[in-house]
């Protein structure tokens, strides 16, 4: 059982006999003395994507989804669907873009630390590594002096997902990303 204070985004957990994924919490303090906090979290359902949000008091216990994690690699995308294999058995499988939620935007082949998540015979998703190292394919030009002050620019990564980088950055660089929270960590130099 998982209490409310431990809820964070990347948890999963069990709602209705079905697992779900903390995407997002925020806790309310009461102003009244004696009321226990609240939580407000969104889940999304790992079977059916479908995205719901909940509440619950201080204090109040949840089930903890029951997943087994297994080591997968990354095959191939092909018409919204994504290709992996389970490095310990060699057997194949795919998700749809729907299961993968955010996920798919930062899998590109070759990503080493993937993981499936696995409860009874299904494959639910996959739990990527916290960072990945991807190339910048189109931002606007860099702007000069821009290092001075904290300003960002859009910019598409080699896999088509879209986050905000320092300003200072061009095409073709390659840059650090926060898988949970689709943002810019640094560049990498190489």
């Amino acid at each position: 059982m998982i209490s409310t204070g431990d809820f964070k985004r990347g948890v999963r957990i069990m709602i209705d006999g079905d697992p779900y994924s903390i995407t997002d919490v925020a806790v309310q303090s009461p102003s009244a003395r004696g009321a226990s906090s609240i939580s407000k979290i969104k889940v999304r359902n790992l079977r059916t994507g479908q995205v719901l949000e909940k509440s619950f008091r201080g204090g109040d216990k949840v089930a903890e989804a029951n997943l087994e994690f297994k080591a997968v690699q990354f095959l191939y995308s092909d018409a919204g669907e994504f290709h992996f294999m389970d490095t310990a058995s060699y057997e194949q499988f795919a998700l749809t873009t729907e299961a993968l939620g955010d996920a798919a935007g930062f899998l590109k082949e070759g990503l080493e630390g993937i993981r499936s998540m696995v409860m009874g015979d299904e494959v639910l998703g996959v739990d990527l590594p916290n960072t990945v190292n991807l190339l910048v394919t189109e931002t606007a030009p860099s702007i000069k002096g821009a290092t001075a002050q904290a300003q960002t620019k859009p910019a598409t990564l080699e896999t088509g997902v879209e986050i905000q980088v320092p300003a200072y950055l061009e095409n073709g660089e390659l840059v650090q990303v926060d898988t949970r929270e689709s943002r810019f960590i640094s560049r990498v130099k190489g």
